[in-house]
Formats: structure tokens, C-alpha cells, sequence
């Protein structure tokens, strides 16, 4: 009965032993594993080494030109040459990740019958190009200094070279040159990456224009600071109508444009003119331009309600105290236009009254805005602000009005080319910056959405580059336009913020109380089971 009693012990005692162990395999082996896989967190995969490419901008721009002689321009042996391809290249090393290799492919050609036509006009007495014109400088022209005219369209007409016997050689130069003016120069690609190669040149700063975006919003202000002497009246809404619009609808595919119009009654400009005897009249200097705008910006309000960039426009009209009120330049003379611009915020005119009449005692005064100065005055700022200005013209170059649009063709493709190159350049950034982010914080989300945004951000940036390697424009600024629109949905989505301040030391911190009272008794039993083995190891072994 005693050893019966005694295997009945020994057998409970292991059976205990492999319970214990068996719950403690299952909550190792399975319980543990599924734990941390459910309570984990969702990371979509997302193409890390396509982003690292990406961030290496090497740009491959190529533009498709196309030369057209006139009968007779061409030697009889270089005309028998025709048609005839060359290609110009020319590379630009920015920094050791960023660089741009410029490709112009020109393809030379007769004239048509009716291209003939055109240029015989052209050349003619009286005709384009043949009466005196302003230069780029303002200097006048004569019609044998007019060497190259540039119309509102994509073309423009050369005087072929005189006294060299390689003409075909003369003109690939002129034409090199005047593709840099019409399309893009390396000037214009380095300001176009001014945020990630900085230009290093003196005073660039003031010359950038706003950022690309996907829309900006107009803000035209009408500041009368002393409204009991002047009733001022300007039609904002026919000038826009008229002078504005017309750019802004050619500008259409560029970026959005809302444009909207204020009166703002006591405003001032925060900086006390200075009188200037010399000339009775009221002085703002260079240096105290910059502390006009922030007083002003303050009661414009605009900018905080905009989701876009916003343009402030200013006409001020000077109080009777400081009146007339006039901008010196940093050399000390008048500005002819009475006006100043700050990069990347807009543009403030000063509007003079007519001095009152001696028989004028009715206040207060009405004031009727010439708005054709006043506009003329604000596109040419809003042209600046935009980025929209040609490259260094060839001497002797003549560029023609854009017409009623306020823009010419070749304008806008210049200005394509610097969006599109810096759209690429900042879903590049975008993108980076995501990547490390989310490299160093592992607990952030990355759900399949901000996993396809980023996907589409991606193929995209590289269709743009592809087609700028082809010289298709319009193409390579469309897939600009869509990687930027996918890559700021990704970053600034905000799923990736639901799981950024749960780390891991807080799950435990949460799972331990809930784990631990099952645990415990699991725990005593292994150790129970290994004392009770080290036991046995060294108890004596009994031999009969």
C-alpha cells in the first residue's frame, strides 16, 4: 500500500510538472508571439531606395529648337546641307546631389512658301524689326541694330550674320543664346532651386519670386489713412476685369488664382515720412521700407483665412499731413514709379493727390484713381512676384509686347520650366524627409493609403523628369504638379500622428498589470520544477 501510495505521489508530482510546463510553452511559443504581433504597429511598406534615388536630382533638360532659313541667307554649298540636326549640350553642376545637363536639339531647314512670306515682311522697309525700337536697356534702337526680334509667340526672327563664310556656325551660336532667353538659362534652374542649392549671390534674396504652388491668392488693398480729407474711389473690379484677368486665365495652368479687393480706412504705414525741403515734399527711404509692411500686414488679415500663398497688393494714399509722398531709391533719387516690391509678400504704391485747388476749402476731397497707372504699376510687380522674366537677351534683341494677355508664350514655357524643376525638387524634399522621419519613429502608422500617395508621389516625380529628358513640357509640368499634390497628402496625413507618442515602454507599461497575476504562478512553478531537478542531480544514488 506504501508503494502504491508513493507512485500515486510521483505521478500527481509529474503531472504537475507537465502542466506547468506546458502552460508556460504555450504562453512563450504562442501567447507572447501573438501578443506582440497584434498589438504591433501597421507599417506599409513604402519604396525607401526609389526615394533615395529621387533625392539625387539629376536633371536632363532638352529643348527641341527648329531653324528656318530664307532663300539666299545660306551659301550654296552649306544650303545643300539642309535639313540638317545638331545637338547642343551644356552641363551645370549645382552641388555634389544636385546637377542639370541642358540639351538643345536643333534641326535646320528651309522655308515654306508661306514661312517665305513671313520673313520677306519681317525684313522689309517699314515691316517688323525695320523702325526704331527701345532695347532691353531702354536705349533706342535702329533698324540695323535689330539683329533679333522676339514676338509673342514661340519664334523669333534673326538678321543673318554678315561677312562670315560659316553662317550655319554664326547662327547655332546666336540661336544657343536666344534659347537660353526663351526657355531656361542656368540662372533661372538655380533660382528655381534656390531652397536646396543656395545661390550665393549678393542681394538674390530679393529677387525670388513666391514658390511654386498649387494656387495663390490676389489681395488688392486700398489704404486711406486719413479719410476725413480724401474720399478715394477705385474701380478694383473693372481694372481686374481687364488688366488682370486676362493674365491670370493664360496662367491657368499653372496654379489656381482667386483674387479679392479691401478698403481699409485709418491704416498707417508705421514709419514717419521725412520732409525734404529741397523738393517740398515728404521722403520714405530704402532703408525704412522695410518696417512699412509688417504695421500694414497686421490690418490686411488675409493671409491667415488662405490656404495659398497670398499677393498683397497696396495702393496707399498719403494723409494730408504727408502729403505728396515719394520713395527714394538707395542712390537717393525719386523711384519713377512710386512703388517697391518684397519678395515672396507683394508690392506697395504710393498714390499722390493732386495738390488742392486755392479756392478748395470742401473736405473731404474726392479722389478718383487712374487705375491704368495704378495697374500698370501692380502686373509688372505681380510678373516679378511670379518668377515671369526673361533671360539675358542677345545684344541687338528686340522682344515684342505680350499683347493683351500681359503674357507672352515663350514666357510661360520659361516659366513652366522653373515650376516643374522645382516641383520635382520639392517632392524630393517631401519625400526624404518623410523617409527619415518615419526610419527613426518606428511607432507611427503608415497605413496602405499614405503607402499609395507616396507610391504615386514617386512615379510621378519620375515621369516628370522623363519627359523633361524629352523636351515635352506641358507633360513633365502635369506629373510635377500630381507628384506634389501625392507627396503633401502623405506627409501631412493624420493617421501618421495617432500612434506617435505610444512607445514601446508605454505598452508594457499598460500589458504588464493585465499579464502579470497569470504569470506569476506559471513563473514559481518552473522555478519549483528547476530546484526540485538540481535536487535530484545531487541527491546520493542508493545501490543494493
Amino acid at each position: 500500500m506504501a508503494a502504491e501510495a508513493g507512485a500515486v505521489a510521483a505521478l500527481d508530482a509529474a503531472r504537475g510538472k507537465y502542466a506547468a510546463l506546458s502552460f508556460a510553452t504555450i504562453a512563450i511559443v504562442v501567447g507572447l508571439p501573438l501578443w506582440w504581433k497584434t498589438t504591433e504597429t501597421y507599417r506599409a511598406s513604402l519604396p525607401y531606395s526609389e526615394i533615395a534615388e529621387l533625392d539625387t536630382l539629376l536633371f536632363q533638360l532638352t529643348v527641341p529648337v527648329t531653324v528656318v532659313f530664307a532663300r539666299g541667307v545660306l551659301p550654296a554649298d552649306q544650303e545643300r546641307k539642309l535639313p540638317l540636326r545638331a545637338t547642343q549640350r551644356a552641363e551645370v553642376p549645382l552641388n555634389s546631389k544636385t546637377g542639370v545637363t541642358s540639351r538643345y536639339d536643333v534641326s535646320f531647314r528651309r522655308a515654306t512658301s508661306q514661312e517665305e512670306t513671313f520673313l520677306s515682311q519681317a525684313s522689309a522697309p517699314g515691316g517688323r524689326g525695320s523702325a526704331p525700337h527701345a532695347g532691353p536697356d531702354g536705349s533706342p534702337l535702329s533698324p540695323q541694330e535689330v539683329s533679333v526680334y522676339l514676338g509673342k509667340r514661340r519664334s523669333a526672327v534673326l538678321r543673318a550674320p554678315q561677312g562670315t563664310g560659316d553662317t550655319l556656325g554664326a547662327v547655332s551660336a546666336q540661336v544657343q543664346q536666344l534659347a537660353h532667353a526663351m526657355s531656361f538659362s542656368p540662372e533661372s534652374i538655380a533660382e528655381a532651386l534656390a531652397d536646396r542649392v543656395p545661390i550665393g549671390q549678393p542681394g538674390a534674396e530679393w529677387k525670388r519670386p513666391f514658390k511654386s504652388s498649387l494656387g495663390y491668392e490676389i489681395t488688392f488693398s486700398l489704404l486711406n489713412p486719413d479719410p476725413k480729407s480724401h474720399d478715394v474711389h477705385w474701380d478694383i473690379e473693372g481694372a481686374v476685369r481687364r488688366y488682370v484677368q486676362p493674365l491670370l486665365d493664360k496662367l491657368g495652368s499653372v496654379a489656381e488664382f482667386s483674387v479679392d479687393s479691401q478698403i481699409l480706412y485709418y491704416a498707417m504705414l508705421g514709419v514717419t515720412p521725412r520732409f525734404d525741403a529741397a523738393s517740398s515734399s515728404f521722403v520714405l527711404s530704402a532703408h525704412s521700407l522695410p518696417h512699412v509692411i509688417n504695421p500694414v500686414e497686421a490690418r490686411l488679415g488675409s493671409s491667415a483665412a488662405s490656404l495659398y500663398p497670398v499677393l498683397n497688393f497696396l495702393l496707399y494714399v498719403p494723409e494730408r499731413l504727408y502729403s505728396p509722398l515719394h520713395i527714394k531709391g538707395k542712390d537717393g533719387a525719386a523711384v519713377p514709379t512710386n512703388a517697391f516690391h518684397s519678395p515672396r509678400w507683394g508690392g506697395i504704391m504710393v498714390y499722390n493727390v493732386e495738390p488742392e485747388a486755392a479756392n478748395e476749402t470742401t473736405l473731404p476731397r474726392r479722389v478718383d484713381v487712374d487705375m491704368v497707372h495704378v495697374m500698370g504699376v501692380f502686373l509688372a510687380q505681380l510678373r516679378l512676384l511670379l518668377g515671369i522674366s526673361p533671360g539675358p537677351l542677345p545684344a541687338g534683341a528686340l522682344q515684342g509686347g505680350p499683347g493683351g494677355e500681359g503674357l507672352s508664350d515663350w514666357e510661360l514655357d520659361r516659366l513652366l520650366w522653373a515650376r516643374t524643376v522645382e516641383n520635382v525638387a520639392t517632392v524630393s524634399t517631401t519625400l526624404t524627409s518623410l523617409a527619415q522621419l518615419l526610419g527613426k519613429i518606428s511607432n507611427i502608422v503608415i497605413k496602405d493609403d499614405v503607402a499609395s500617395e507616396v507610391y504615386r508621389a514617386v512615379d510621378a516625380a519620375r515621369e516628370a523628369m522623363r519627359q523633361l529628358e524629352r523636351g515635352h513640357l506641358d507633360a513633365a509640368f502635369r506629373a510635377s504638379k500630381a507628384a506634389v499634390t501625392s507627396s503633401e497628402r502623405a506627409f501631412f496625413d493624420p493617421s501618421l500622428l495617432h500612434l506617435l507618442y505610444f512607445p514601446d515602454d508605454q505598452k508594457f507599461a499598460i500589458y504588464i498589470p493585465l499579464f502579470l497575476p497569470m504569470a506569476v504562478p506559471i513563473l514559481l512553478s518552473l522555478a519549483k520544477i528547476l530546484r526540485e531537478s538540481r535536487q535530484s542531480r545531487k541527491a546520493p544514488v542508493k545501490v543494493d
